[in-house]
């Protein structure tokens, strides 16, 4: 026969479970996570930071590269029309000289390569490597700009997450020590310091 008190907790379960709405419990929820919004608010500003110093940067590089593209496009005409006219006067070697030795450094290369066809794909690698080389920077810059910008947008869920747990516990330490809902605001307390403490765990790199 079942007893009519089987339906009833335990009064030793509830005195288990009784340390989750303990003044000493939530003083430790509130203490740990006080240091994990500090350290993630400290780490999201420094992630921002870093970002606006990554994308400055990667907008610098950018107008070097724009600019640099522009001089090597320069110099490509310039070294068409001083080929052309060589090519020309090649034969009379005081006539050509000038124009000789205004050619850049990829178009003598080129010249020693295949006097008939110097522009090939190789000159224009050696025109074009530094501003291609400067995009490839930038392009780095900017991802890695988003890296941070990632980061910091993940910190900041951290944060809220902890200031929902900060409030929780607050709560709980307000009402009195045999209040019902202080156990279950300990217990929410609780779940809130684990999901901000995986979320951090779970942080992009920096």
């Amino acid at each position: 026969m079942t007893s009519g008190n089987a339906s009833h907790p335990a009064p030793g379960a509830l005195r288990h479970l009784a340390w989750l709405g303990s003044g000493i419990t939530l003083g430790i929820l509130l203490a740990l996570l006080s240091a994990l919004t500090a350290l993630a608010s400290y780490q999201g500003m420094s992630a921002a930071s870093d970002q606006r110093r990554a994308e400055d940067e990667a907008r610098r590089v950018l107008d070097e590269a724009n600019a640099a593209y522009l001089a090597a496009n320069q110099e490509a005409v310039a070294d068409y029309t001083y080929f052309d006219t060589w090519y020309l006067h090649r034969d009379d070697p005081e006539l050509a000289g000038p124009y000789l030795a205004a050619f850049s450094p990829a178009l003598r290369a080129a010249v020693e390569r295949n006097v008939d066809d110097p522009f090939d794909d190789a000159y224009y690698e050696q025109v074009y490597q530094h501003p291609n080389d400067l995009y490839s920077q930038a392009e780095t810059l900017f991802g890695a700009a988003q890296g941070h910008d990632t980061r910091s947008d993940r910190l900041q869920l951290v944060v809220m997450i902890c200031a929902v747990g900060l409030a929780l516990a607050a709560a709980g330490a307000l009402l009195g020590s045999r209040h019902p809902l202080r156990l279950l605001l300990a217990a929410l307390t609780i779940l809130a310091l684990i999901g901000g403490a995986l979320a951090y765990s779970s942080l992009p790199g920096s």
